[in-house]
């Protein structure tokens, strides 16, 4: 479904941080924050990883919330997604993940054309 596609074109739907939400999954919960402490070389705690997705109303981690640069300049621009952004390939930010992350990209590029 096109709503679970995140501002930056990843699938929130299979998104281990929303299955612990939807599940209320405390050990998934755990599981999630250390990878992600481990990945981003900070200190994430399980009771962080709470999110019903990137563009769906409901809980979201503190990063997605408040810290993540793309969710924010998509907010502001009051985009869709990335993919509706006319700036969408010269994007620093948004860059990151699609360089890294073809199917993305092709999300987004799939969402944008509709």
């Amino acid at each position: 479904m096109k709503e679970y596609i995140s501002y930056c074109g990843l699938n929130c739907e299979t998104c281990n941080a929303r299955l612990a939400t939807i599940f209320n999954d405390d050990a998934l919960r755990e599981a999630v924050a250390a990878l992600w402490s481990k990945l981003n070389d900070a200190e994430i705690t399980p009771d962080m990883i709470n999110c019903t997705g990137c563009r769906i109303p409901g809980a979201k981690t503190p990063y997605c919330d408040s810290i993540c640069p793309i969710r924010q300049c998509a907010v502001k621009k009051e985009m869709e997604t990335c993919g509706s952004c006319p700036e969408m390939n010269s994007c620093l930010k948004v860059g990151a993940v699609l360089i890294n992350n073809p199917d993305a990209r092709r999300r987004l590029e799939t969402l944008s054309k509709k």
